[in-house]
């Protein structure tokens, strides 16, 4: 409708042309339900990108003992009085198991550019919440290159079972025929560690051990509410 012809129903017509008009141009295009569907969606990939969960196809997070334990301190401290001393040693639990997920997959990204996936890597290593076992092409053999990193090589931090999350990742490597190259390549950058190397890097990650970190995560929630008690006391 012209801007003319606008005007002139506005001058001399009574009818509701234009208003409606109008409102048919102030109504969003895109609706709420759309719009907050959207939403959950960023929450899931920056969930995924922050906490790099092993089994990223586990909404509850519990299939594994680490997932759960990471799932439970991230809960407990949202119950937690944000700046108490409670929730100041949840965030530090919580960082510490967040850093060693992000060291593994920064050695995951070092082989992958070495390889020539400079501007891929990134991609590669994105692992959404919606990965499926189904959608996978080569199951058997990416499972199995998995445990080879596992016991030959040092790419994990951990001698627990490997992050399932990897077992994507090398689906696609073994889609692209680089899996190989990139045992290869994991085996020369992290020779697996001798008896005296594991007793340094248990003493190095004691700190996330995770019945410790459960009982600290107790003591923390205990700490938060005696502080609380404390603050709230009356001055004598």
């Amino acid at each position: 409708m012209g801007a003319a012809f606008k005007r002139f129903c506005v001058r001399f017509c009574c009818c509701c042309c234009c208003d409606d008009d109008d409102e048919e141009e102030k109504r969003p295009l895109i609706s709420n339900e759309t719009l907050e569907y959207f939403d959950r969606e960023a929450k899931k990939k920056r969930d995924q990108e922050t906490n790099l969960w092993n089994e990223p196809g586990d909404s509850s997070h519990s299939e594994r003992d680490d997932d759960r334990m990471l799932y439970n301190l991230l809960q407990c401290r949202a119950q937690t009085r944000r700046g108490s001393q409670g929730y100041r040693r949840l965030s530090v639990d919580i960082q510490a198991m967040r850093e060693v997920r992000r060291e593994v997959r920064d050695k995951w990204k070092m082989i992958l550019e070495n390889l020539g996936f400079m501007a891929e890597a990134e991609s590669l290593l994105t692992v959404s919440a919606s990965a499926s076992y189904d959608r996978m092409r080569n199951a058997a053999t990416a499972r199995t290159l998995l445990q080879t990193l596992h016991t030959e090589t040092s790419i994990f931090n951990s001698k627990e079972s490997p992050p399932e999350r990897y077992l994507f990742i090398l689906d696609r490597l073994i889609y692209l025929d680089a899996a190989e190259d990139f045992v290869a390549k994991a085996r020369r950058f992290y020779p697996p560690k001798d008896d005296d190397d594991d007793d340094d890097d248990e003493e190095q990650t004691s700190a996330i051990n995770l019945p410790l970190l459960l009982s600290r995560m107790n003591q923390n929630i205990s700490g938060g509410e005696e502080e609380e008690d404390e603050n709230t006391r009356p001055e004598e």
